[in-house]
């Protein structure tokens, strides 16, 4: 290991949404000099503006700072992660690359939710950890029962717990002394074949695809540059970078990355899909075979979607530059996926996959901010696993796709483990709205002031409105984590909505048989209020197969005809009653019914 190595630490920070943790960062950055004062603004590492706005981290960023100590200087590669459950993905991603963690408890709130789930990645991947309580200055903060729950929960040491005000900048040197005391030095041989890691990637117009990379072994030189000398892993492409550097946090070119370091290669290529997240890179064999790596670095876990929607640009013209947006996204993000679809109400679209409906409304923000695209969002479904009556299995993820019922034996929906932390004068109403969502309680403890649920509830519930009222509820002090547990058996169906007795596709849904009616009444009433009325009277109906079981009228314009007559008989009146009848069920059997942008966007967003 060289010299220059042993003075490497590589580290993250990870905390639950909204502990201070983008904060801290920004203390660290001026503590090693990284950012002049003149130049610091807060959440500098939370360079879109969405994470601005929004108070949350999306991407993860990484930043090389230089810290001296006893004469000694090192190189602190900080990463920062999302706090927010929706992007668990992003953390596993840091810390692939990372030896150390900083763990951030709010000493306000205590352990949250997230909180046990990153300790949980971090134990898997066996990284010291610096445990923090962060917001000591506050008049509300708990900092002893803090510590106790930290030392309860996850086994710390009392004292190399440290206490800091990242807002306040009180006792941020001793955070930086205890990465370089207590997380070592980066594993990893520079004499050995070339191996870099891919973190994360972003698009970039002059250069290309930008790959953020850990280089495990070997080194990417200078002299490499001019030759078509790496190439990648999985995909075997072949490159030449143009440049590599690091970054502080803007990128800054260099001579070389060497072992252990974390930084940024250029690779020229345009083609977004030949740089995987996970992948290795190493020499081309073509160009050094004695030093091309024959064994990758182990990648990532596939990021399975959980929640899927449709996209549709609302201008038809959009859809090209749309699935190049979605392409450049797509890069830089890998957890949502997406496939080009078509509908007869909203035209050409994207079936898209996400992890949650927190990002599923990131990706649709940076969609419209970005790249300067008027989108439409489906009504969002989960995957259902179905067993036909043949014995095929079948998984579909839209009402779209649903067959016909008398084909179906069995249907699965996702059930996910939740575990919910709140204060406990709120258990009452949690458990309540928990029993409401179909949730199924299975353990209870109280943690001090804190209680922990742990459900299993079903994902097709929890995408909708359970987060935000699950904070109305609590005032905002509770929070959840939830992964995966397993497909359970459900009766639902397909909920259709006719307008003028002709089906909406972009407004089925897949739905549970209990809540049909219910959420039928309420779609047909909503679109009812968002559709203009026309000259005859149009029936909006929700449907189950051939059964309708709710329906709103959208009233028809009346024209007085008969105002310009006065005295004389009654028949004058009732004969052109009588013609307008007649004129007003024939508009009715050809007149078509044109459902306007606003009413989709009205109904989707219940």
């Amino acid at each position: 290991m060289s010299d220059t190595q042993t003075k490497i630490r590589n580290f993250a920070i990870v905390a639950h949404v909204d502990h201070g943790k983008s904060t801290l960062a920004d203390r660290l950055l001026e503590a090693t000099d990284t950012i002049s004062q003149r130049n610091m603004t807060d959440q500098v590492l939370d360079s879109n503006p969405i994470e601005r706005e929004r108070g949350i981290t999306i991407k993860l960023a990484p930043v090389r700072m230089k810290y001296t100590l006893s004469d000694t200087e090192y190189i602190l590669n900080l990463i920062d992660t999302p706090g927010h459950v929706d992007f668990n993905y992003e953390v596993s991603r840091s810390l692939a690359a990372c030896e150390g963690i900083i763990l951030v408890v709010d000493a306000t709130q205590g352990i949250q939710a997230q909180t046990l789930a990153n300790m949980q990645l971090i134990k898997e991947r066996n990284l010291t950890v610096v445990p923090v309580i962060n917001k000591i200055d506050l008049p509300i903060a708990r900092v002893a029962g803090t510590r106790q729950e930290m030392v309860a929960a996850f086994g710390f040491k009392a004292e190399d717990i440290i206490e800091i005000s990242a807002k306040q900048g009180i006792n941020i040197d001793a955070v930086l002394k205890a990465v370089v005391a207590r997380i070592p030095s980066p594993k990893g041989t520079s004499e050995k074949p070339l191996r870099a890691l891919i973190f994360s990637s972003l698009f970039d117009h002059h250069r290309g695809v930008v790959v953020f990379a850990r280089i495990v072994d070997g080194s990417i030189e200078k002299n490499l540059l001019s030759q078509p000398s790496l190439s990648f892993m999985a995909t075997g492409k072949e490159f030449s970078p143009i440049e590599v550097g690091y970054f502080i946090p803007q990128m800054l070119q260099s001579a070389a990355l060497f072992t252990g370091e974390v930084g940024y290669i250029a690779t020229g290529l345009k083609d977004v899909h030949l740089a995987q997240v996970g992948d290795t890179i190493t020499l081309n064999p073509n160009y050094n075979e004695q030093q091309s790596a024959t064994i990758a670095l182990p990648g990532y876990k596939i990021v399975k979607p959980m929640v899927f929607l449709g996209l549709f640009p609302v201008n038809s013209d959009d859809f090209i530059s749309a699935r190049e947006a979605i392409e450049k996204l797509h890069l830089s993000d890998s957890a949502f996926s997406f496939r080009p679809i078509s509908s007869l109400a909203l035209g050409k679209g994207f079936h898209c996959g996400f992890l949650g409906l927190l990002h599923a409304e990131i990706v649709q923000e940076r969609l419209e901010r970005e790249f300067n695209l008027n989108i439409i969002t489906t009504t969002p479904s989960v995957e259902y696993h179905l067993t036909l009556t043949t014995g095929k299995e079948l998984i579909i993820q839209s009402a779209d796709e649903f067959p016909d019922p008398s084909q179906i034996k069995e249907i699965k929906e996702p059930i996910m483990m939740m575990t919910v932390f709140t204060p406990k004068d709120y258990v009452g109403a949690i458990m309540q709205l928990s029993q409401e969502k179909r949730a199924v309680l299975h353990d209870m403890e109280y943690m001090g002031e804190q209680v922990k649920f742990t459900y299993t509830i079903p994902l097709a519930e929890m995408i909708l409105d359970f987060f935000d009222r699950l904070k109305a509820v609590s005032s905002g002090y509770a929070s959840l984590d939830y992964e995966y547990f397993s497909h359970e058996a459900v009766d639902a169906v397909k909920l259709d909505i006719l307008v003028h007795y002709e089906r909406v596709d972009a407004l089925s849904m897949m739905v549970v048989r209990d809540q049909a009616q219910k959420i039928g009444a309420l779609m047909a009433d909503k679109l009812k209020d968002a559709i203009p009325r026309q000259q005859f009277q149009i029936p909006i109906q929700a449907a189950l197969g051939g059964k309708i079981i709710a329906r709103s009228d959208v009233k028809a314009f009346r024209k007085d005809v008969t105002q310009k007559l006065y005295g004389g008989d009654r028949t004058r009146k009732d004969k052109l009653l009588e013609a307008q009848k007649k004129g007003k069920k024939r508009m009715k059997m050809v007149g078509k019914v044109e459902i306007p942008q606003e009413a989709f966007l009205a109904v989707l967003k219940r």
